[in-house]
């Protein structure tokens, strides 16, 4: 008996042995497929839009009005679908197509990988689309729908087209007539940007103007000032700067023209309104609406200076529509907040993630039209992520397909960032009391390499008698991140991430390094080799003897989760969506709020106080090894 038992218990351990592996490598899988984002699919990738065959039924019907938009010049108009089916289902859709016309007749030689067996009827993604009894209860016993959708000026006419199928099978019912704005080609979208000189700005936009069509151009002026006009450059990309599928095949389109104008010599603090401008061939010209800006500080000017910073924000739909993936519920909260709050910040940092278009080239469009009222204000700088960079055999760090063929084209054409070269994304920004150095986490940056020999001289060369508060920011956590799947491969950080980078982040006594990827906020103790050097929780003062790392992924796609148990140097963490708000109020004062982006309220919060002697002070690894000291 007593030998039965102990071979019973015996079998037991073992089989709670295995339940508990398994647990282990389904949660771990969990992790893994949360950590590529297959849990939040591109809701455009869902759609088999090369199956579709004709069904057109001549007793069905769409139409849009009114047909004719922006009379007034406005870029964002909203449509009005209805739609008339004799043969209802609940799995019926409408898809919003631009350019209007999308038969076979547009469609490229497929590539191998794609295996399609023959030309597709369509060969384009929709930009948008919405269920049929979306907000329609009685479809299935009517037929009939009435449909909203936003639509933003896209340099195309648009058409609605009625399908059925589903999205894995899609059948085309009926296609509605034309919808265009007045003025397709109008300047568009303005992103600011602060330029590689202190008293530059950079102003970015998108048209349907190439160079041989129309000169660009921003006239602008400060109160009482000359008014002033600035060349502009133009850029595009075409399909084949895409580095796979679906940007070279179903999720391309035109992107039109994205024009630059660098506006120097600009009065420090002094605001300017700004007007894009086109002067065309036959002599006329077509301008945009009026904004403004204030010009940067001069670095190490002592005054109030505001920073905003995240991650992973994405893109959403004021119309409701694309969203039933919930792919970024907390994109248009944050946009929101920060709309309302413009009054009270200078500049934002968006690290990496913008739009989430993987490959669906029109969503750059309607990401900038989400945040114009931001970046069209204050300078909108931003950092590489990997849904803008990875794709395999291209150079990433990473060999993943996050960035859905793009390899970083269309981030770094749509934006201006003072970067050397554009395709290496990593750059130094001043403004006022403030010293960034954004690193490209989707590149190598270990010890030896091209990136690191930057972060190094970025880090080197700031004055901190005059530019105190020294940021490092990167989209991946190269720090410290308690997020779970982190926490299941022991690392607590992006494989590789601070090895290299904490020796030098401890030599020049960086304060804060900010990353997003992980979607989630959380707070470290100032850190160096694992272990906090400060046991204060929300007050810092006297010597910099170590890094604050603070993870601000939470913008707005969907969340992640965090290791049940926090790590001891973790001191602060929120699932939910929020970001980051840096106050410098003097040489000596720095304040930092996670606010969330429901309400705007500060959750977490910590300052900083001390002198620049304290700057100076040695700490471990933080002074020279040798000296002429006695």
């Amino acid at each position: 008996m007593k030998g039965s038992s102990s071979v019973s218990n015996h079998l037991l351990k073992q089989q709670n042995m295995i339940m508990i592996l398994m647990l282990f490598w389904f949660t771990k899988l969990g992790m893994v497929l949360g950590h590529n984002h297959v849990l939040g699919v591109q809701p455009l990738s869902k759609i088999a839009i090369h199956k579709t065959v004709l069904a057109l039924n001549n007793m069905a019907a769409v139409a849009a009005a009114p047909t004719v938009l922006g009379i007034s010049g406005e870029d964002t108009a909203w449509v009005t679908v209805k739609v008339l089916n004799p043969m209802p289902s609940n799995d019926d859709w409408v898809g919003v197509f631009s350019p209007a016309k999308f038969s076979s007749g547009n469609c490229p030689p497929a590539p191998d990988s794609i295996g399609w067996q023959e030309t597709p009827y369509i060969c384009q993604a929709p930009i948008k689309y919405k269920f049929a009894n979306h907000d329609n209860s009685n479809y299935l016993k009517t037929g009939a729908a009435v449909l909203k959708f936003q639509l933003i000026n896209q340099r195309e006419d648009f058409s609605f087209a009625l399908f059925s199928g589903g999205l894995s099978s899609p059948k085309l019912v009926a296609v509605s007539k034309n919808v265009r704005f007045l003025n397709p080609k109008a300047p568009v979208y303005p992103r600011l940007a602060l330029g590689k000189s202190w008293d530059e700005m950079t102003v970015t936009w998108t048209s349907g103007y190439d160079h041989r069509d129309a000169i660009p151009f921003v006239e602008y002026v400060s109160n009482g000032g000359e008014v002033r006009r600035a060349p502009a450059g133009t850029l595009t990309f075409n399909r084949n700067s895409m580095c796979g599928e679906p940007a070279r095949t179903v999720g391309w389109r035109d992107p039109g023209f994205i024009h630059t104008s660098f506006l120097k010599n600009l009065w420090p603090n002094l605001r300017y309104t700004y007007t894009l401008g086109h002067f065309l061939t036959n002599g006329s010209y077509v301008w945009s609406r009026t904004f403004s800006f204030k010009a940067p500080p001069f670095p190490g000017q002592n005054s109030l200076q505001r920073v905003i910073i995240f991650g992973d924000m994405g893109k959403a739909e004021r119309d409701g529509s694309n969203e039933y993936a919930d792919y970024q519920p907390g994109s248009l909260n944050t946009t929101d907040r920060l709309i309302e709050d413009l009054a009270n910040y200078d500049i934002v940092f968006h690290i990496g993630d913008m739009p989430y278009a993987n490959g669906y080239i029109s969503q750059w469009d309607q990401f900038t039209a989400q945040v114009q009222e931001i970046s069209s204000r204050v300078p909108y700088m931003i950092a590489s992520g990997n849904h803008e960079r990875d794709w395999p055999n291209t150079g990433s760090f990473y060999d993943t397909p996050d960035s859905g063929g793009e390899c970083g084209v269309p981030a770094e054409t749509m934006y201006y960032y003072p970067a050397e070269n554009k395709a290496k994304f990593w750059y130094k920004a001043d403004y006022g009391m403030f010293r960034f150095c954004i690193a490209d986490s989707e590149h190598d940056w270990r010890e030896g390499t091209e990136q690191y020999k930057f972060i190094e001289h970025c880090l080197a060369t700031v004055d901190r008698k005059q530019q105190p508060w020294l940021i490092f920011a990167a989209h991946r956590p190269l720090g410290y991140s308690s997020n779970s799947w982190y926490g299941m491969e022991g690392s607590f950080e992006e494989p590789m991430g601070r090895e290299s980078l904490q020796k030098l982040w401890q030599k020049y006594k960086v304060d804060i390094a900010f990353y997003g990827h992980v979607h989630n906020y959380e707070r470290v103790c100032p850190i160096y080799q694992n272990q906090c050097v400060n046991e204060e929780k929300t007050h810092y003062s006297g010597t910099v003897n170590g890094t604050i790392h603070v993870v601000v992924g939470g913008g707005g796609s969907h969340l992640s989760d965090f290791v049940a148990s926090p790590p001891v140097w973790s001191i602060y963490r929120d699932h939910d969506f929020g970001f980051g708000k840096l106050t410098a109020f003097n040489h000596s004062y720095l304040m930092f709020e996670y606010k969330k982006s429901s309400d705007g309220l500060v959750y977490d919060y910590f300052t900083i106080h001390r002198d620049y002697r304290d700057v100076l002070a040695c700490v471990h690894d933080g002074c020279e090894k040798i000296t002429l000291a006695t």
